[in-house]
């Protein structure tokens, strides 16, 4: 069963997706939180595999929610934040990602998509849509991120393949896709992007994407 944390400060929306995946037979609520300071609270009291975050909340905002959450000692549970917001384009999606948040979802998604999500989520992979790639990319362009020469250095770590791999996983591509754009198996991706995060010392895709923009390895337009 994935246990699910809901962190949101509209009553409606934690009682329409709580019903939703309430009624999935794979996935059990445990908690709702009314706002960030309530969400870090039940998550520390029940363990959640995944926390569905609202990014905009009074007393704490999802963002340093998320931070709080997830800042937990090596080998302490640590849950999976997957962020609600309102527009595809909130102000906060990148400082989300550094945060540690494995993914986005628009709250007028649809529901088989919402309930896709958790699933994804909960199983390590992130969930970036184009657009939310397009906007770390836009970032960029405005000079609003920074390319570390530490990050850069650390690169060198990587074989020339799992160098490519992290270039496609910052494009925003599946695993699916990058097989078919380098001509490998599907589990050979894996198996690299597997290697990538261990190497990085990477929690999950989401951060990976974060890496190569924070690098320059992926640049505006490319």
């Amino acid at each position: 069963m994935i246990k699910v944390l809901l962190v949101d400060d509209q009553a409606m929306v934690r009682e329409g997706f709580g019903a939703l995946l309430r009624a999935q037979p794979d996935i059990i609520v445990v908690a709702d939180a009314p706002d960030g300071e309530a969400g870090v609270t039940a998550a520390r009291e029940h363990g959640p595999d995944v926390v569905l975050m609202d990014i905009r909340m009074p007393k704490l905002d999802g963002l340093e929610a998320t931070r709080r959450i997830l800042d937990v000692p090596p080998g302490v549970h640590r849950p999976k934040v997957l962020m609600l917001t309102t527009f595809d384009l909130d102000d906060y999606v990148f400082e989300a990602l550094r945060a540690g948040a494995s993914g986005f979802l628009l709250k007028d998604a649809p529901a088989a998509e919402l309930v896709n999500a958790v699933r994804v989520i909960a199983e390590g992979e992130a969930l970036l849509s184009p657009s939310v790639t397009r906007r770390l990319i836009a970032d960029y362009t405005t000079g609003r991120g920074r390319a570390d020469p530490a990050k850069r250095v650390v690169l060198n770590g990587l074989t020339p393949r799992e160098t490519d791999v992290l270039r496609l996983i910052a494009r925003g591509l599946s695993n699916q896709e990058i097989a078919a754009d380098l001509v490998l198996a599907e589990q050979t991706v894996k198996t690299h992007v597997s290697r990538v995060l261990t190497k990085l010392g990477l929690r999950d895709r989401a951060q990976a994407v974060v890496f190569a923009y924070e690098a320059g390895l992926v640049t505006p337009g490319a």
